[in-house]
């Protein structure tokens, strides 16, 4: 990271790095665990439920720790609020994502076979799009001219989202599934739509990270 940014804190700059560590352990980790429960793996699913909130847990420390030190150890003050911001909304990425995996332990929704591989595509695409955030947001700490490239990325893999988003709901509103009951149907959309807002909120971020470099070049 360069020095301009933190002066010589090491310190600072490790807090951030694994900061974001840990949010990318809880993209994998909910990917991992939406594949168990899609692929009715139950029993694993609920063995790890706990992974997601210790990682949620330990990323809302250095959350806090990183804040605190921003603002003892950051050389530039006009860039504070730019990471603050970036790192405050990183982490409702991580609070979303233990909600829906706690959510989905307590409704327990019964996803039918046929749209089994439509779920799965749609949690890889919205979790690909939170790891090449974090990969946008490493870049603008130690290589700020990758940061467009990751953001770009980032779009691509939202953009995917919505049409496996919007292609499960159709499917799920169609006569193929007539008989399943509108309770279910919409039980069914209500996740999709969280599932979704990952990447979502990783877009979001994505714009913050993309206007901060900017900021940083000028």
């Amino acid at each position: 990271m360069p020095h301009i940014l933190f002066g010589r804190s090491k310190e600072l700059e490790i807090e951030i790095t694994e900061y974001l560590d840990l949010v990318n352990r809880g993209s994998l980790t909910f990917k991992r665990d939406l594949n168990r429960y899609i692929k009715k793996n139950f029993e694993l699913f609920e063995e790890s439920l706990t992974d997601i909130k210790e990682i949620e847990n330990n990323a809302d420390e250095h959350q806090k720790d990183i804040k605190y030190k921003l603002y003892k150890y950051m050389l530039i003050p006009e860039s504070r609020a730019d990471v603050l911001g970036i790192i405050e909304e990183i982490d409702t990425i991580t609070d979303l994502a233990k909600e829906v995996i706690y959510e989905i332990s307590i409704e327990k929704p019964f996803i039918p076979e046929e749209l089994e591989n439509d779920f799965l595509e749609l949690v890889e695409n919205s979790t690909e799009a939170v790891d090449m955030l974090v990969k946008a947001v490493r870049a603008f700490f130690e290589e700020i001219s990758q940061v467009n490239d990751y953001v770009n990325k980032v779009h691509f893999f939202e953009h995917q989202a919505d049409k496996n988003e919007e292609r499960l709901k159709r499917k799920i509103f169609s006569e193929q599934f007539e008989k399943i009951d509108i309770a279910h149907k919409l039980q069914l959309r209500y996740f999709i739509e969280e599932i979704a807002a990952l990447s979502d909120q990783a877009e979001s971020v994505s714009e913050d990270v993309s206007v901060a470099a900017i900021k940083r070049r000028i």
